[in-house]
C-alpha cells in the first residue's frame, strides 16, 4: 500500500478483536487507508456507514473487519438457525465478489466463521452445496445469491450484517430491484449494522440508503481533485480511421506490461483484440459474455504481467481490483464523464503513478466537453508525430459477422417456409 494512501491511524489503536488483529498482520497491514481510518471507528461502534471510496483504497477490508468483529461480539439474532448466514455482503461482479472472498480468508483465517462466496457462471452444485453446509458470512453477486434463495437453500431471517459494495455499479447494471428484494426480507434496518460504499454517492445511491439503513454516517474518503493528481493525461485528436494506427504505434512505442485499453462496445473490443494480435501485440479480451472460468484466468495472467495489454468494455472492468497498472489508453472517449474518472483511476491504485492516454475521434469526441466540465480541467494535448501512426497488419481472425445472413441470389426460401411444389 502506497505511502500517501495511508493515514497515521494504526490497526492496533483500533477496537478490534485480537484475533482479527492477526489477521491484519497476515495481510501485511500496520496502518489504515483513510477510509479504514474514517469507516471503522464508525461501524466497529455499531454505527451504519455510508462511504464513498474508489476500488484500491482498502475499503474492502473495512467492511469485512468491521463484519467480523460485530459477529464475534454479538450472538446470532432472535430466529436464526444454525447455518443460515449472519451477514451477507454483495459485489456486482463476479471478480469483486471473489476478490472480497480471498480477503475474507486471510483476515478471518484466526476466527471459527465460516466464509463462502456465490456468482453465476459456474459452480452451481458446488455453491449450493457450501450453502447446506452452513454459513456465517454470505458473499455474492445479487443474481446467483437470489436464486438459492428463492430455492429456500438458506434463510435471510438471522442477517445481523448488511454490505452493499460499489453500489452505483449495482445501479448500472439494473440489480437495484434485486437488492431491495433481498432487503425487504430480512430484519429492520435498525435491528442490524449497515454498511454501503460507493464510488459516487449520487442522489440514487443516496435514496438507497436512506430507505434501507438506519441514520448512517456519510464519509467521502476520495482525493479532493477528481482525478488523481499522479496520473499524466494526454489527448489525441484522431480521425476513426487513425485510431487502430495510432494505438499500435503507442502501444510498440511504450512496450506495455500492463495496459488496459478502454473501449465502449463489444463490437469495438474483439476489433481492437484481433489488429493488437495480428500485430503481434499480445492481448487479452475482458467483455461481459466472457465465461467466468476463462475471466478469471485472463486478470490471473494480467496481474501476473504474462498477459501485457487487456482490452475492455466498462461494463466488464468497473469493480475489479488490479493493481500496478501503468497505462490506461480510452480508444473510445467514454460517453460518461464519472466513466472517465473510474478508467483513468485504474493507473493511480493505491497512491500510484500512472499515465492515461484519450482518442478523441469523429464518433466519440463530443463526450469531451463534459468530461473535462466534470473533472474540473482539459485534458492536455499532443499532435500526433508521423512516427506513432504506422501501417498495421491484418487482424489475426476475420471479425465475426453480426446480424442475418445475407440473402442468397434469386431470393431463396426464408427459414421455416414451406417448400414450393416442384414442376416435374
Amino acid at each position: 500500500m502506497s505511502e500517501q494512501l495511508l493515514s497515521t491511524v494504526t490497526f492496533e489503536t483500533l477496537d478490534l478483536r485480537p484475533e482479527l488483529l492477526r489477521g491484519t498482520k497476515d495481510a501485511g497491514f500496520e496502518f489504515c487507508t483513510r477510509i479504514q481510518a474514517e469507516a471503522l471507528p464508525h461501524a466497529l461502534s455499531g454505527h451504519d456507514v455510508e462511504g464513498q471510496a474508489q476500488t484500491g483504497t482498502g475499503k474492502s477490508a473495512a467492511f469485512l473487519l468491521a463484519t467480523m468483529n460485530y459477529l464475534l461480539n454479538n450472538p446470532p439474532a432472535k430466529g436464526h438457525k444454525d447455518g443460515d448466514p449472519r451477514a451477507l455482503i454483495f459485489a456486482p461482479t463476479r471478480e469483486l465478489a471473489v476478490q472480497i472472498h480471498k480477503d475474507a480468508l486471510v483476515l478471518g483465517k484466526h476466527t471459527d466463521l465460516r466464509i463462502g462466496v456465490v456468482f453465476g457462471g459456474t459452480g452451481y452444485e458446488q455453491q449450493r452445496e457450501m450453502l447446506h453446509a452452513g454459513l456465517d458470512i454470505l458473499i455474492g453477486t445479487p443474481g446467483r445469491a437470489i436464486d438459492y434463495l428463492k430455492q429456500r437453500i438458506y434463510s435471510l431471517n438471522g442477517i445481523q450484517v448488511v454490505v452493499m459494495d460499489e453500489a452505483d455499479r449495482m445501479f448500472d447494471l439494473g440489480f437495484i430491484k434485486d437488492i431491495r428484494y433481498v432487503l425487504r426480507r430480512m430484519p429492520p434496518p435498525e435491528e442490524r449494522l449497515n454498511m454501503l460504499f460507493s464510488a459516487t454517492l449520487s442522489m440514487r445511491v443516496s435514496e438507497l440508503a436512506y430507505e434501507h439503513m438506519n441514520s448512517p454516517t456519510v464519509i467521502n474518503a476520495n482525493p479532493d481533485d477528481v482525478t488523481v493528481s499522479k496520473v499524466s493525461q494526454v489527448l489525441y485528436h484522431v480521425s476513426n480511421d487513425e485510431k487502430i494506427p495510432l494505438l499500435i504505434g503507442i502501444l510498440q512505442s511504450i512496450e506495455p506490461t500492463r495496459t488496459m485499453v478502454f473501449v465502449n462496445t463489444k463490437r469495438a473490443a474483439e476489433k481492437v483484440e484481433a489488429y493488437l494480435e495480428g500485430n503481434g501485440i499480445l492481448a487479452g479480451l475482458l467483455t461481459g459474455d466472457v465465461p467466468q472460468r476463462k475471466r478469471l484466468a485472463l486478470l490471473e495472467k494480467f496481474t501476473s504481467g504474462k498477459l501485457p495489454v487487456l482490452v475492455a468494455t466498462d461494463v466488464a472492468s468497473r469493480g475489479l481490483h488490479i493493481p500496478d497498472v501503468s497505462h490506461i489508453i480510452n480508444f473510445d472517449l467514454p460517453q460518461d464523464a464519472e466513466d472517465y474518472v473510474h478508467r483513468v483511476g485504474r493507473t493511480a491504485r493505491a497512491g500510484a503513478s500512472g499515465d492515461a492516454v484519450s482518442f478523441a475521434c469523429e464518433s466519440y469526441v463530443y463526450s469531451l466537453m463534459d468530461i473535462e466540465a466534470f473533472i474540473g480541467s482539459k485534458i492536455p494535448t499532443a499532435a500526433i508525430t508521423e512516427g506513432l501512426l504506422v501501417k498495421p497488419k491484418p487482424p489475426a481472425r476475420r471479425e465475426r459477422r453480426r446480424g442475418p445472413p445475407p440473402s442468397r441470389s434469386g431470393g431463396g426460401r426464408p427459414r421455416g417456409a414451406p417448400r414450393r411444389a416442384q414442376s416435374r
